[in-house]
């Protein structure tokens, strides 16, 4: 069994090794004072594996856990590039994969999974990129249509493949990818359709055209779609380039994912509502369209701050939470509501968001100010076995996590796969929720602080910036500015702390770090950066 070790003790040892005697006695006594005052710190580095440990269900090549003599791959011939996941009971989940099959898998709550068995539902789909179970049937966006699968007799094998919905334009484009669908909190399924990139012959005639602003697009790409519980395609929102994850919060409010590229400077988050524009021009390819629920867009501002874009696009609606970039990963994926009441551990009620290029999964915590939803947004979870496209809450509130890397690179040691995800029951020492106030932010932790390093304004540094709204690929942090915490005030529970903060600016990015923070028993936090989206500053106090 290791000790931990204060770092006054470590700074004894070191003056043993290179003092003489009366600075040694010195040394000891005022270690012995500052252990009264000082948290000690482990001297072993914290762990995600100590708190939230990843288990290989199957991948494509052998995982590097310890309990990898365990593992067991997928059938020969089954790549498991995941595309979509939903539950089937409390032993079994169903799973897409991109080259057109729907498989039930049994046997992945196992710990370890020796004895996991495969059965294929259904097959030649065109790269189903989601899955949903609703009723007696499965429903999955394919590229030019919604399906709903059904099985008659019983026998776990797709009967019917029925067009549930389709009216969206497909040119041929290798990047016209299509998502979906997941259901929000009134029964409306819901869908996102990708931009299509660098049209060119055949594709271009495929295309609609919008002359006033030069922009082809195939019908309703870079749009949200909803379908009714009566079964009507409804356009919603647009300005979407590769929207590959969708999710509902708690309230039942639809949000997506963007990543990356032309006209969108960053990841990002969004509140997919009716009539909201995001980032993406060539989306408006599809305005004059009948059912459009965006109008009068003239001219679209390029190369400009994005506060000043919004302030000159009425239309331009705010991410609810950007993800900067590396930082809070490089291609954000899927969204997953923690709904499991504790069993994941203490983010009960907030969102997962997967992270394609650096094979993780990071954090959200949303509010709404003046009716809008805001938040910030937190590391979570690194080194998975691959690209994570597709999260899963499983029965028991562990989280299923679908990889696959195909077309693009991503760090971990597999191509393709399916892991499990399961607390502990340990809880780390992380900043929860981060509230905005009229003069700062309110940070609650998921355990107390130590007061004294949380009083003392050198433990937080926080900075703001924003990025340039450009039809060129993505966008440095610009505008950067540091601030400065004139108050950081512990409560009584020591649970959380108020950080007064002069400079405030709203549509930036106020990113904080805590690296000196400690805990009330010693720890530093897991991680100690949290980026919060200030779209609006309110205007009256919260607790």
């Amino acid at each position: 069994m290791v000790m931990p070790i204060c770092s006054s003790q470590q700074h004894v040892r070191q003056t043993h090794r290179c003092g003489t005697h009366g600075f040694q006695q010195a040394a000891v006594f005022l270690s012995c004072l500052l252990l009264l005052s000082v948290p000690c710190t482990p001297a072993v580095a914290q762990s995600e594996d100590d708190y939230y440990r990843l288990i290989s269900v199957s991948t494509s090549q052998a995982p590097t856990e310890s309990r990898s003599a365990t593992w067991k791959p997928a059938p020969d011939g089954l790549p498991l590039e995941i595309s979509g996941m939903e539950l089937l009971d409390d032993h079994r989940i169903a799973v897409a994969i991109r080259k057109g099959e729907v498989w039930f898998l049994d046997g992945v709550y196992e710990d370890p999974p020796v004895n996991v068995t495969y059965h294929r539902f259904a097959s030649a789909l065109h790269e189903p990129l989601g899955l949903l179970r609703k009723d007696d049937s499965f429903y999955t966006v394919q590229r030019s249509e919604m399906t709903r699968l059904r099985d008659i007799d019983g026998d776990e094998v797709a009967d019917e493949y029925l067009t549930a919905a389709k009216g969206w334009g497909v040119s041929g484009n290798y990047h016209e990818y299509a998502y979906g669908p997941k259901t929000d909190g009134q029964g409306n399924l819901w869908l996102t359709l990708n931009i299509g990139l660098g049209l060119k012959g055949d594709e271009l005639k495929r295309t609609i055209f919008e002359p006033s602003l030069n922009l082809r697009q195939a019908k309703w790409r870079g749009w949200g779609m909803k379908v009714t519980p009566d079964g009507q395609l409804q356009p919603v929102c647009a300005g979407m380039r590769s929207p590959s994850g969708l999710g509902a919060n708690s309230a039942g409010d639809m949000f997506y994912t963007d990543q990356q590229g032309n006209w969108v400077p960053t990841n990002s988050l969004h509140h997919m509502r009716t009539g909201a524009f995001f980032h993406h021009a060539e989306a408006l390819a599809s305005m004059n369209q009948p059912g459009s629920t965006i109008h009068g867009v003239r001219n679209v501002p390029n190369g400009v701050p994005y506060p000043d874009a919004l302030r000159q696009f009425p239309q331009l609606k705010p991410p609810a939470v950007w993800l900067p970039y590396r930082k809070m990963g490089q291609s954000a994926t899927d969204i997953m509501l923690d709904a499991s009441d504790g069993q994941f551990g203490p983010f009960s009620g907030q969102l997962f968001v997967g992270e394609f290029t650096q094979a993780g999964i990071n954090r959200v915590f949303l509010e709404k100010v003046n009716g809008e939803y805001q938040g910030a947004c937190f590391p979570f979870r690194s080194e998975c076995a691959s690209a994570v496209l597709r999260l899963l809450q499983g029965v028991d509130g562990s989280v299923f996590v679908g990889l696959t890397n195909r077309g693009w690179s991503s760090l971990g040691t597999a191509s393709y796969g399916l892991q499990r995800l399961v607390w502990t029951g340990k809880t780390p020492f992380e900043i929860r929720t981060m509230q905005a106030m009229p003069d700062g932010f309110l940070l609650n932790f998921t355990k107390p602080v130590d007061p004294k390093s949380a009083a003392a304004l050198t433990s937080w540094k926080m900075n703001s910036y924003t990025y340039l709204y450009q039809s060129s690929y993505g966008s440095d942090e610009i505008q950067n500015q540091d601030l400065n915490i004139v108050a950081a005030d512990v409560s009584e529970d020591r649970m959380s702390v108020r950080l007064k903060v002069n400079g405030l600016r709203p549509l930036f990015v106020h990113e904080l770090n805590a690296p000196d923070l400690r805990s009330a028993d010693g720890e530093p936090l897991l991680h100690s950066l949290a980026c919060y989206t200030l779209n609006q500053i309110p205007s009256t106090e919260k607790r």
